[in-house]
């Protein structure tokens, strides 16, 4: 049984409480708090440093804000980053875990002025809710009806001025009436390599990897698919490596060896990718292929292979979507040692005089 308890109405100490994500360097202790510490994404950047300092200096909530691309690239710390930046509370959810309407009111009825809603996967909302969000949107407030049949009356709740920011992985899945209520919207991109290394060394700074190189960064930020989520896993993973392998010590030579135990190659690929060009070459000669054909072939799911590995694949170079389906490029072909026909790079024409 306990014997002591905590009886002072004065907030703790939260020192010895670790950061989320564990080992002392959780994803809030790199995650960026401010627009001047987020790396790439300037156009982004710009804009939503325009939208905070005119939205301050009215005293009005920031619009509503519509991030969508790949997972990883920075949709979730934009939204924290946001909230920071208007001094204001952030509350977070997602489109899958809001089944109706009534599950975003004990939400929106407790914020306060400028205070920052983030709905993760937006484009999974139910229609009931998302037309219940309209007016939330538009004119801050929701209607909701009591009771049923001849005693039914609709309570209109007034709230308080807020932003909402949404994210998502498929923009296309949103309704168009939802799209253009955003005030701003915008795509996010992969990031080149430049940015991914001053990310890697802010981190590896923040994790206390003092004695890992430029050189070192270098070739984990070249394997990480342009994205600062996967860059930031590897550095951990070649973190634990070094620890345990290498007494501590990380440079090119461990880093391959850790990232080579992880399946990752030189270029980024992992098993995954590797088997889905593999298929590609041996089974259909390079192509072009169906997708669900492929998904057939190596037993994964088509949307799967959509959404998580053919983005990079397409990004850089190694396969190319033609009329009649994928088709493995030279350069693909040449990363795996395989050989395809000449001419398979450009997709046929539709007439003979092109």
């Amino acid at each position: 049984m306990a014997k002591e308890r905590i009886i002072s109405p004065a907030a703790q100490k939260r020192d010895d409480v670790p950061a989320p994500g564990g080992g002392g360097g959780g994803g809030a202790a790199i995650r960026p708090r401010t627009m001047d510490e987020f790396i790439g994404q300037r156009d982004l950047v710009e804009k939503l440093i325009i939208a905070l300092f005119a939205a301050r200096q009215r005293g009005e909530p920031m619009e509503h804000v519509l991030l969508h691309g790949p997972p990883g690239l920075g949709k979730t710390t934009l939204a924290h980053v946001i909230a920071e930046e208007m001094g204001t509370r952030l509350y977070v959810t997602s489109g899958p875990a809001l089944s109706k309407g009534a599950d975003l009111v004990g939400t929106l009825t407790k914020m306060q002025p400028h205070d920052v809603l983030f709905i993760d996967e937006i484009h999974r909302l139910p229609a009931a809710v998302e037309e219940f969000i309209y007016p939330a949107m538009e004119d801050f407030k929701i209607d909701f009806t009591l009771d049923a049949g001849m005693h039914a009356k609709v309570i209109t709740y007034h709230l308080k001025p807020f932003t909402l920011i949404g994210a998502t992985t498929r923009a296309g899945l949103l309704t168009g009436a939802l799209r253009s209520r955003f005030g701003i919207a915008h795509n996010l991109r992969f990031y080149d390599e430049p940015d991914l290394l001053e990310i890697l060394r802010r981190a590896a700074a923040r994790l206390a990897l003092d004695a890992i190189g430029s050189d070192a960064l270098s070739a984990i930020a070249r394997r990480s698919r342009g994205t600062p989520r996967i860059a930031i896993r590897l550095l951990r993973r070649v973190r634990d490596f070094g620890q345990i392998r290498a007494a501590g010590r990380i440079d090119a030579g461990v880093i391959d060896d850790a990232l080579a135990l992880e399946g990752v190659d030189d270029r980024g690929l992992d098993d995954f990718d590797r088997m889905y060009l593999r298929a590609m070459a041996d089974v259909y000669a390079g192509g072009p292929v169906g997708l669900e054909a492929i998904a057939a072939t190596i037993g994964q799911d088509a949307g799967t292979l959509e959404d998580v590995v053919e983005p990079f694949l397409l990004q850089i170079g190694f396969i190319a979507r033609t009329r009649q389906g994928r088709q493995l490029t030279s350069v693909g072909a040449g990363h795996l040692g395989a050989a395809i026909a000449a001419g398979e790079d450009a997709p046929p024409r539709l007439f003979a005089g092109e």
